[in-house]
């Protein structure tokens, strides 16, 4: 990992059905252990994983969570409070600011 409080993106996007999707909110929860920004972009299936306990205890430790808006719409999944719902340039701001950017699909 990158030097102290270092940002970290984190793009998802299996669903919380797969592997995956649990490893990626494992590696947020050690970064935030570790005392980094953590951003983590749910897209396509990580839509669905939005409301898991597991990433929203995540976020109430500190974790910036997003989530696709046109993912969410086409899996008929409420736009609501859960994350702050977007579209795909967040993911770009993410890649080009944060210090190290990783994917889990």
């Amino acid at each position: 990992m990158p030097s102290p409080r270092a940002k970290i993106g984190v793009l998802v996007s299996a669903g919380p059905d797969r592997a995956s999707f649990h490893h990626a909110v494992l590696f947020a929860g050690a970064a935030l252990g570790r005392g980094h920004d953590v951003y983590l972009y749910c897209v396509d299936d990580g839509v669905a994983g939005v409301r898991e306990p597991a990433l929203q205890s995540l976020r109430a430790r500190g974790l910036k969570l997003y989530a696709c808006a046109y993912g969410a719409h086409r899996r008929h999944l409420p736009v609501d409070d859960s994350a702050a719902y977007a579209g795909l340039t967040v993911v770009s701001d993410l890649a080009a600011s944060t210090d190290r950017f990783v994917s889990f699909n």
